[in-house]
């Protein structure tokens, strides 16, 4: 009533001013219209200068940090644009008279606000959650996006059936006729998402997981995994970007075991020259007794050696009757005693020292340990370390090391 008659002044005032009833009267209305907008910016500034005020006084009260999440997430700013829309839907249509799609407009707005608002808090609810320790590893970003589509899907057809004042149930039976097309358009939403289940059910990736995926060009670690994509930051710093699906299609590797163990395996071999393989005299042992981890071996060996010797009557004038030590033998002892000493190497998992079978190469003598330090840095300079030493060891054993020599035909 107070509208109608502030209309009306406005009016009279204009017409008397000489101009026609059709100009007054849309001067009118614009001066009107200037005026609720005026109003609306007002409002939306006191409001959002209260809301956040509020906001920030809580936030600086509380120990939590979801508070600050929110406001980071704009939660505040969004809450005040209500006041302001509540206003302009109640009076727009008072400048508009008879203009029935006016309040529909601002029924579309204030759901499309609302979706807004709630896919902030989403956000929110999520980085907050991927502060604590027991969810930082879990696919969070998934679920926020399955629910953010679905929100999505429910609120379009609510704005449509708005605008369009078509029951919502028609828009239903004609998304039924379409569902085949749907499915084709969201093929990989939908496989994203049914991977994202089966990976969090079989707790097959988390974030910080180092995967390699070599088909992919992928060696490093997963930051993020989302509905449609899951991003591995490879050692060069590089990112790789890999469909969600592919966890599930294709094969990879996942190191999660070992970095939750207590050591890293060291898998290596040194090739030892066939030609260099021999019986030992016993001179030739006196040497070796200085060793500090082969004095106690090699008399262990001796006793054992000159019993069996003695039991079965072995004719020692040639040395390949009966049992004699090898030089490839002590070798290993010796490797097995350095790594049973080393204080980087895990003595509680498998620790060997084996020979495999010969190649062409040589024969193989294999070092199957674990260390202590999982660290890649540490690990591969343990590795190193241990491996400059009984390479450089070898030649006390009178042993050869095999080098490819490639034949140069004479000129």
């Amino acid at each position: 009533m107070q509208s109608s008659k502030i209309r009306s002044l406005i009016f009279d005032k204009l017409s008397e001013s000489g101009l026609n009833s059709n100009l007054a009267d849309i001067a009118t209305s614009s001066c009107i219209l200037l005026g609720y907008l005026f109003m609306s910016l007002l409002l939306f500034w006191i409001s959002r200068k209260l809301i956040i005020g509020a906001f920030t006084k809580i936030t600086k009260k509380t120990k939590s940090t979801f508070d600050d999440i929110l406001i980071e997430h704009k939660i505040p700013k969004l809450l005040s644009y209500f006041p302001t829309l509540f206003f302009l839907s109640k009076v727009i249509p008072t400048v508009f008279e008879n203009q029935n799609w006016i309040p529909r407009v601002f029924e579309a707005v204030t759901i499309i606000v609302v979706i807004a608002l709630i896919r902030s808090l989403l956000k929110s609810v999520r980085d907050y959650l991927k502060t604590l320790n027991s969810f930082k590893d879990k696919p969070i970003d998934s679920y926020i996006q399955v629910v953010m589509i679905f929100l999505w899907f429910i609120g379009g057809i609510i704005i449509l059936s708005i605008l369009t004042e078509t029951d919502i149930g028609t828009f239903l039976t004609t998304l039924g006729a379409l569902s085949a097309v749907l499915l084709f358009v969201f093929k990989d939403t939908i496989l994203g998402f049914v991977a994202s289940v089966q990976i969090t059910i079989n707790d097959t990736v988390r974030i910080g997981d180092w995967v390699s995926m070599p088909n992919n060009n992928a060696d490093g670690t997963v930051v993020k995994i989302s509905l449609s994509t899951v991003q591995i930051q490879n050692f060069d710093n590089t990112i790789t970007s890999i469909p969600t699906y592919k966890l599930i299609s294709d094969s990879f590797i996942n190191w999660r075991g070992m970095s939750e163990s207590s050591g890293r395996r060291i898998k290596r071999s040194i090739l030892i020259k066939v030609g260099s393989i021999r019986f030992l005299e016993d001179d030739e042992l006196n040497p070796l007794k200085k060793i500090n981890l082969m004095s106690g071996i090699i008399q262990s060996k001796e006793e054992d050696i000159k019993n069996y010797n003695s039991k079965f009557n072995a004719d020692k004038s040639l040395l390949i009757n009966g049992r004699n030590l090898t030089n490839i033998g002590l070798f290993r002892a010796y490797a097995e005693a350095y790594l049973k000493d080393h204080p980087m190497i895990n003595k509680e998992m498998t620790l060997m020292c084996r020979q495999l079978a010969q190649t062409s190469q040589g024969v193989p003598i294999e070092i199957y340990v674990f260390s202590a330090d999982k660290k890649w840095e540490n690990y591969e300079s343990i590795v190193a370390d241990i491996f400059d030493h009984l390479l450089a060891s070898t030649k006390y054993f009178h042993l050869e090391c095999f080098e490819f020599s490639p034949i140069i035909p004479k000129l």
